[in-house]
């Protein structure tokens, strides 16, 4: 189970599929991943993790609590 905390970003990639999103497609500047009417943008490869507050930013944008993501 993840926890709120940094990921590397082909695990965020992988959760956001076991919570239903598809792609990731390529962007004008990001890639980014599709559920339903739900568009988030998925950052760049840069050889480090997510930090806790970008995550943060993405789950809230993609309309993912807490309990949610750590139950995965």
């Amino acid at each position: 189970m993840p926890k709120i905390g940094p990921v590397k970003r082909r695990d965020l990639i992988a959760y956001m599929h076991r919570l239903g999103f598809s792609g990731p497609y390529a962007g004008a500047k990001h890639q980014f991943m599709i559920k339903g009417q739900s568009r988030i943008r998925i950052p760049n490869p840069h050889g480090k993790d997510i930090g806790v507050w970008l995550l943060k930013g993405i789950l809230e944008e993609a309309g993912i609590d807490h309990e949610t993501w750590e139950s995965l």
